[in-house]
């Protein structure tokens, strides 16, 4: 499902860079630009501008913790008998000098960088005119004391083109998309360059006007699954040069190990993106998307069906029964009365709960399901066996094993344990939960009972072997009063 919505809010709310940064953002880099201009460095200034993923309006809110960086470049006239490493060397000093920057200041192989206290970073890089009489651009490699031919103004062109042809900024939102989910994940490394490149390289012409590209959602499939094509007929590591500067190989931020897990970890993410674009059930798809974009997408959908699952419980009632229910009763009233079939619709699949990442076998070699006895502690006294949707009090405890048959799993396999709360007792306390935890006690799990509400806990089996998954219980519910 494409949920159009739910992606609009969530590049607003949790990927965009938000307004009031990139205002600190502009009030900064005017100031360091006046500062500059007041310099007593030689080269004389032919203008600023903005570089890298602000000037592509690619950029995109930090993890966080992290600071958010920016690039800017300043054009400048060669100065005669000056090395690549004096125009770096002496902006430093500059701004060492100056009382509101000396303790801002880190220098780095092509910039000088001014840091706010772990908030933003901005990356000031030269950029030499025309060095020689040769009409170009130039920026300084310190480390190595050379100038490198660089034609950012041509690569932003080339980006603009691509996001034109995909239309309604789409090549722009995608890229966002893509760089928050490396940030994200942290499962693959690619640099923004690399990774801006290898998705304009995506774009062509012929998108122009295309369904392919027609909103947010489908051009996001439509882009991962063009670049997973490219990968999957390049086993070893490609090179893939600068578009507008082909002197320039871009991809030699990889080695062969990070090629290779890049190009797995695309084409999983290519898989998820396919499933959760075709998944017709609303909630499933917001789950499966979650599992593409994590806890922050669909956040307030997710947590609105759960904490809300005893209102749509009534709803189905009255039409079950055709007469009046209590509006005062809850979903554990009705579980009381009607038993499972008070159960609203999706209720074992709420948008919540985390999906399984992991690859499940072509077979099961068993089925699995749920034993659970009461305790009144953990490592109690046991009190009894435990029923799905028997109603139970709060404080007691829960043992719960997982079984084939009427034989525990045995040692070749792993347990996960996925324990998800429900209602509005559990959502008032932020403990809706819903995600994967391992056994507490050898491959079983314990569990206290503490709010009101109908749960559920499933178990997840793996082969230790080859990590795959290769049966999942039936949901066992608890409900407690």
């Amino acid at each position: 499902m494409k949920l159009e919505n739910q992606f609009r809010d969530f590049l607003t709310d949790t990927v965009n860079l938000n307004a009031t940064r990139m205002t600190l953002l502009e009030n900064s880099t005017g100031s360091i630009k006046e500062a500059t201009h007041g310099f007593s460095w030689k080269p004389k200034i032919r203008g600023f501008a903005a570089h890298g993923s602000w000037a592509h309006q690619t950029i995109i809110k930090p993890v966080e913790g992290a600071p958010f960086d920016a690039d800017l470049l300043v054009y400048v006239d060669p100065v005669e008998g000056w090395d690549a490493k004096a125009y770096i060397d002496e902006l430093y000093a500059c701004f060492k000098d100056h009382g509101t920057y000396a303790d801002k200041m880190r220098r780095y192989s092509h910039c000088v960088t001014i840091e706010y206290a772990g908030e933003r970073k901005i990356d000031m890089a030269p950029c030499v005119v025309n060095r020689g009489g040769l009409i170009r651009y130039e920026v300084c490699d310190r480390a190595n004391n050379r100038f490198v031919a660089s034609e950012p103004k041509a690569y932003t062109d080339w980006l603009i083109e691509r996001n034109a042809w995909s239309g309604a900024n789409s090549f722009r939102k995608v890229t966002r998309l893509l760089k928050y989910l490396r940030d994200i994940k942290a499962t693959f490394t690619c640099p923004s360059f690399l990774l801006t490149t290898l998705l304009g390289m995506c774009i062509t012409s012929a998108d122009k006007d295309s369904e392919a590209l027609g909103d947010l959602p489908t051009a996001l499939r439509t882009v991962i699954g063009r670049l997973d094509d490219w990968l999957q007929v390049r086993p070893s590591r490609p090179e893939v040069r600068n578009p507008v500067l082909q002197s320039e190989v871009i991809s030699g931020a990889w080695d062969d190990t990070r090629y290779a897990n890049f190009r797995e970890r695309v084409h999983t993410y290519r898989t998820w993106i396919d499933d959760a674009y075709a998944e017709p059930d609303r909630e499933e798809s917001i789950g499966k998307w979650r599992r593409v974009f994590g806890d922050d997408f669909a956040k307030a959908v997710a947590v609105n069906e759960a904490s809300n699952v005893s209102a749509r419980a009534v709803v189905l009632a009255k039409s079950i029964v055709g007469e009046a229910i209590s509006a005062s009763g809850d979903l554990v009233d009705l579980v009381k009365r009607f038993g499972a079939r008070a159960l609203p619709a999706g209720f074992s699949r709420l948008p919540h709960m985390r999906r399984p990442t992991w690859r499940t076998a072509s077979q099961s070699p068993f089925s699995v399901s749920i034993a659970a006895t009461v305790h009144v502690s953990k490592n109690g006294t046991r009190l009894s066996e435990a029923h799905s949707l028997k109603p139970l009090p709060k404080s007691q405890w829960l043992r719960f094993t997982a079984v084939a048959g009427s034989l525990p799993i045995g040692r070749d396999f792993d347990v996960r344990w996925r324990v998800t709360n429900t209602d509005r007792e559990a959502a008032a306390v932020g403990c809706l939960r819903g995600d994967f935890e391992r056994p507490n006690d050898g491959a079983m799990r314990w569990e206290q009972l503490a709010y009101r509400g109908v749960h559920m806990v499933e178990a997840f089996v793996l082969r230790k072997r080859d990590n795959l998954l290769v049966a999942v219980s039936p949901p066992f519910y608890v409900t407690i009063e």
